[in-house]
């Protein structure tokens, strides 16, 4: 239980879980306690009357429906802290959970090589969560982040110096997917945005109403970015360069026709998240 200076104020916000008449709910009430913990470093101390009333403020935006990441201020991703101060896309755990697949295959393909460096884009960073994680745990990465906004761009920076890489490994540039790029990669990582907007209406009203939709949706069928990659990525890589790429469930037919029109990529793979659902894929460059 969390304890206060001012037992008015715990009388007013009750916030253990067991309790049934919380008017935050069981589910948000788990949320308070996860924010008092990663936002005011406390598993149960006093907040002094400042901070308590703070925190106060951070709970009613939490009831209100805002992002629990956002009132906290950052992120944890793959054993790196990505910051969110100026309201990037919150990192999915889906994405978590496919980059480290990713990265995994990374390090073999550097053994399987005797690689010393590695060259990697992250396109369509946003957060930067792909790339910075990417960098954290893969010795010997060179990332490129591949963003246009540059609000984004300053947001990546600040992660970055967050988690303490060095500039000698990174280049940030603002570009509309890959019209600023240049050089060839060993891998391309790809999170664009995907949901189709015929499905806008059932899309959380917390996340439409507090996360970037530039971020969100592809066009009507959510194919605008991904087909874009597709068809412009294949100059960009090194010989036997590999594309990672997430996308909506229901798209996988779609896409699976798409790269049999495309001539450029063999061995396409496609894979479930942790919730068993169509969630990315791997294809490499013939």
């Amino acid at each position: 239980m969390i304890k206060n200076p001012d037992p008015r104020i715990k009388n007013k916000l009750t916030i253990r879980a067991q309790n049934k008449h919380n008017n935050f709910g069981v589910g948000v009430d788990l949320q308070i306690q996860q924010l008092f913990r990663d936002k005011y470093g406390s598993t149960g101390s006093p907040l002094r009357d400042d901070k308590w009333k703070e925190f106060i403020q951070d709970a009613i935006r939490l009831k209100n429906g805002e992002p629990l990441d956002y009132i906290i201020g950052w992120a944890p991703f793959l054993n790196c802290k990505i910051d969110l101060s100026l309201k990037p896309l919150v990192p999915r755990t889906e994405t978590e959970f496919w980059i480290e697949k990713a990265i995994r295959e990374i390090k073999k393909f550097i053994q399987n090589n005797s690689r010393k460096t590695i060259k990697i884009l992250d396109i369509f960073s946003g957060s930067g969560c792909i790339g910075v994680a990417a960098l954290k745990n893969i010795p010997g990465s060179r990332i490129t982040f591949s963003e246009i906004d540059p609000q984004l761009i300053k947001q990546i920076k600040i992660s970055l110096k967050l988690n303490k890489i060095s500039p000698k490994q990174y280049k940030l540039i603002k570009s509309d997917t890959f019209k600023n790029i240049t050089g060839r990669y060993d891998f391309i990582l790809a999170n664009p945005p995907y949901i189709p907007l015929k499905i806008k209406n059932k899309v959380q009203k917390e996340v439409l109403k507090y996360e970037p939709q530039k971020a969100l949706f592809g066009g009507r069928d959510g194919l605008y970015f991904i087909k874009k990659l597709i068809n412009q990525s294949p100059k960009f890589f090194n010989s036997g360069g590999q594309l990672w790429m997430e996308f909506n469930p229901s798209q996988k037919t779609a896409i699976t026709k798409l790269f049999k029109q495309n001539k450029n990529f063999k061995n396409t793979e496609f894979y479930k998240d942790q919730y068993k659902k169509w969630r990315f894929l791997k294809t490499e460059k013939i």
